[in-house]
């Protein structure tokens, strides 16, 4: 299923277009011109993320994310003209996931979209399964068939990040980022390969390869419930 956003954007020519671009990239996009009509579409649907523009002709963006941050966790992106340092720590203040000035790259725009529907996505995920592995994302647990299988903490992470990314060549580089830089360890030349042959022993399972000279990659179908 599509996922949705709202964009709110009461330049109707830019409206036009960050709307066929989203589209084209698989989004369903409903747009909104102000804040009582964004309100509106608020309530009928049910909504993933929202860009928002702050100086509308019917209200303010920043008092439309307060309210909604009273009762919706949904993501935010502001995008607008408002450039000063104040007028982004008051997005953020006001519960903004991000914040874009104009002009902007609609290119970045995508992205920063991208990057927070993974959130999404992997919110509503609970279960990873491939093949006979299985992952519950909340207990941080795995299972091949109905025997539990004794993962270390990094291993398990390194298994999580291969069944979010199936079917892609991912770097040594990539690979250490996503599992040791962001609790800030030094990491040798030995420290992916070495635990990657560890997982694969204890997963008994031939779907880590490794490509030569450019990474490792997960090769099978990944089914997320």
């Amino acid at each position: 299923m599509k996922k949705t956003i709202l964009l709110l954007e009461d330049d109707k020519n830019l409206n036009r277009g960050i709307t066929m671009r989203l589209e084209k990239e698989g989004y369903h996009v409903l747009s909104a011109f102000g804040v009582s009509q964004a309100e509106a579409l608020m309530e009928q649907n049910k909504v993933q993320l929202i860009i928002s523009d702050i100086t509308l002709e019917d209200g303010n963006g920043i008092d439309f994310c307060c309210r909604l941050r009273e009762t919706s966790g949904v993501h935010l992106i502001f995008l607008t003209a408002l450039d000063q340092e104040m007028d982004i720590v008051n997005g953020y203040d006001a519960g903004a996931d991000d914040y874009m000035t104009k002009p902007f790259s609609l290119m970045v725009l995508v992205s920063k979209v991208h990057a927070l529907m993974k959130r999404v996505e992997m919110a509503e995920t609970v279960y990873l399964n491939s093949g006979d592995i299985r992952v519950s994302l909340q207990k941080m647990k795995a299972w091949r068939g109905e025997e539990q299988i004794p993962l270390s903490k990094k291993e398990m992470q390194l298994l999580i990040f291969f069944l979010e990314n199936p079917k892609q060549i991912l770097s040594r580089e990539q690979i250490t980022e996503a599992v040791w830089d962001v609790d800030g360890q030094f990491v040798d030349d030995n420290t992916v390969p070495v635990n990657i042959s560890r997982l694969k022993g204890k997963l008994e399972d031939d779907a880590i390869q490794n490509v030569r000279g450019m990474g490792y990659i997960w090769t099978k179908e990944v089914i997320k419930e």
